[in-house]
């Protein structure tokens, strides 16, 4: 099976990749430059295929030996709306744009992975490797609803994130529920605008939009089973210009997390319950919009089993480990595994220094120190699923 020591002579040059990826970031599927240098890659390594899907997705086919066996490894390729601090050389060169979650490293870890696989080709069957676009806005389920599984028959599909909170090189899974499914929400409150020395002319639109983050507070604890784990967060509250003027708009919006689709559910309709009554208890009017980032991300059983076969042939059995829980952060990486059978694993990245940002944090840094991990567990999954 593919060890690190096997991809250590591809590292120099995925080190130099991942920089010049982390530097020229691209947002959800405006990833042009990206996904032309990922189609480059391919060709240069000698893959079979190379095709275009959703624009800017990118899918590689690589035979093997002669064989039906197919399976696909998933890399995302957008990077996020956030002005870097990392003071790195290779730091972004967009402002206001960023590779905060490290989909960077992800991309070249499976480059790594093709570029070895192409040159060994010990197995039997089709690898695909699959470059998504805008995992941050949905375009996992762009990619399923072009085709991807027609397209591209395979049996399993896999994926992986970096996690600077868990240990450098460690990998950790469990089966079912790894990670939350979330939405986004946007709530208008829509009062009257005065001067702010005769409030008495207007409808405050500031007071009720305040009083309804409070209550909003409230879903979680009063509304939703305590025994199901959930989160609601209002991220922005946007409201006038002039410290002298009462506006006539004010806007929040915010995040809701879960794994049980009814409570999902249950969330949508407290928000779209209390905007409306505490909007019209001022006498004021709310408009709320939902938008489902991502359902739950969860695991199948026997796909994780192979997965976790995979990563101790790659870092040894100790470092490996089940987790006791899932994570309250999302991957569109759900959408393909409700269409496919698969499996979603968790790499550490810990950095021991001071400098250990988490993901999507401004000053975050992918840490190269797991590219060869990464890649190896790659190269592996396809030496071992599809033997020869």
């Amino acid at each position: 099976m593919a060890a690190t020591t096997d991809l250590e002579p591809f590292y120099d040059e995925m080190l130099a990749l991942r920089r010049d990826i982390h530097a020229h970031p691209e947002l959800g599927f405006e990833e042009r430059r990206t996904s032309t240098l990922v189609e480059e890659q391919l060709h240069a390594y000698g893959l079979d295929a190379v095709h275009r899907l959703t624009n800017t997705g990118i899918v590689g086919v690589l035979h093997g030996e002669s064989g039906d066996a197919a399976i696909g490894l998933r890399a995302d390729i957008d990077a996020l709306p956030i002005h870097e601090e990392s003071g790195m050389p290779y730091a972004s060169k967009t402002p206001g744009v960023m590779h905060a979650c490290g989909h960077d490293g992800h991309t070249t870890m499976l480059l790594g992975a093709a570029r070895y696989l192409a040159r060994t080709r010990r197995f039997k069957g089709t690898a695909y490797f699959v470059f998504q676009p805008a995992e941050e806005i949905g375009g996992g389920k762009e990619m399923v609803a072009a085709g991807l599984f027609e397209q591209f028959p395979m049996e399993r599909i896999y994926g992986m994130h970096n996690f600077p909170s868990m240990p450098l090189g460690e990998f950790q899974w469990r089966n079912g529920p790894i990670m939350a499914a979330a939405s986004f929400f946007d709530i208008k409150i829509i009062g009257r605008g005065a001067h702010g020395a005769q409030p008495h002319y207007g409808i405050d639109p500031i007071v009720a939009a305040s009083s309804l983050v409070g209550a909003l507070q409230t879903v979680v604890s009063r509304t939703v089973n305590p025994y199901h784990a959930a989160v609601l967060t209002v991220g922005s509250f946007q409201s006038g210009i002039a410290p002298n003027v009462i506006p006539r708009e004010a806007t929040l919006t915010g995040t809701a997390r879960w794994f049980d689709a009814h409570t999902g559910e249950q969330i949508e309709s407290a928000i779209r319950r209390l905007a409306s009554g505490i909007a019209e208890s001022y006498g004021a009017t709310a408009e709320v919009a939902t938008y489902l980032v991502a359902p739950a991300t969860i695991n199948d059983e026997q796909a994780m089993s192979l997965a976790v076969d995979a990563a101790k042939a790659v870092v040894g059995p100790a470092r490996v480990a089940e987790m006791s829980e899932p994570i309250m952060g999302s991957e569109d990486f759900s959408y393909m595994l409700a269409a496919k059978q698969g499996a979603y694993i968790l790499l550490g990245s810990e950095r021991t220094d001071n400098r250990n940002p988490m993901l999507h944090h401004p000053a975050y840094d992918f840490n190269d120190a797991i590219l060869l991990e990464g890649a190896a567990y790659w190269s592996t999954l396809v030496e071992q699923q599809l033997a020869c």
